[in-house]
């Protein structure tokens, strides 16, 4: 699938068919033995992200890039960041908006949008926690250079890694495709992002965490 129609797809998802799931999965709400390992996860994944940015963020301005319900976005606000945190499910940037803490409502920007958008103008980070994993190698090329010329020091982001069980994962559904579906993630090797894009790539770390598999990538111009 092309970008947009990807993009369509991850809205819809989400608006639809997932935006109570995600609520619960990311707030303090108890959740089932398999949501909290993804819960644990992405918790550790956050950190990681945050790791690869300066302690100290005053006078910076950052994209979170498919921000979801914002818990990123705030830890960067909290550091003195300016963020602009944009997700392309209108539904998921209410929730954000109504758990944006008021000490940093001046300082993050929510919205519903693509992050693609040349209006969002340039930013010396910019963070894209797995909202990135249902695109194809060369999409992500395509979105990585079209941020470069507006990123002013570095990218942290995250891919699907190609493991054994992500792959038998990845033709399950694609072989039995459901219109409930969560949109199928792919799998990549860090080696093979390098390959599609003109910035420079670095694996940083990856996760595993029950269900929650993710790798983290750094890129600069």
């Amino acid at each position: 699938m092309s970008y947009e129609t990807t993009l369509a797809h991850v809205e819809t998802y989400f608006d639809q068919t997932a935006t109570r799931t995600w609520e619960r999965l990311t707030s303090d709400a108890p959740v089932s033995g398999i949501r909290a390992t993804v819960r644990a996860g992405r918790d550790r994944m956050r950190d990681v992200l945050l790791a690869q940015l300066p302690q100290d963020l005053r006078g910076a301005r950052i994209l979170d890039a498919g921000c979801g319900t914002g818990a990123l976005s705030v830890e960067l606000a909290q550091r003195g960041a300016d963020v602009v945190g944009v997700d392309i499910s209108p539904q998921l940037i209410d929730i954000a908006v109504k758990r944006r803490p008021d000490h940093v409502a001046g300082t993050l920007t929510l919205a519903a949008g693509d992050m693609l958008d040349p209006h969002l103008g340039r930013f010396d980070h910019i963070v894209a926690m797995d909202s990135l994993i249902y695109y194809t190698a060369d999409d992500i090329g395509r979105i990585l250079d079209g941020l470069m010329p507006r990123l002013g020091q570095n990218m942290v982001f995250t891919v699907a890694p190609r493991t054994p069980l992500l792959m038998a994962m990845w033709r399950v559904g694609k072989l039995f495709p459901r219109s409930d579906r969560s949109p199928t993630m792919v799998p990549h090797r860090a080696a093979d992002i390098a390959k599609v894009t003109q910035g420079n790539i670095r694996a940083v770390e990856r996760v595993s965490s029950g269900f929650y598999i993710s790798q983290a990538l750094e890129v600069r111009p």
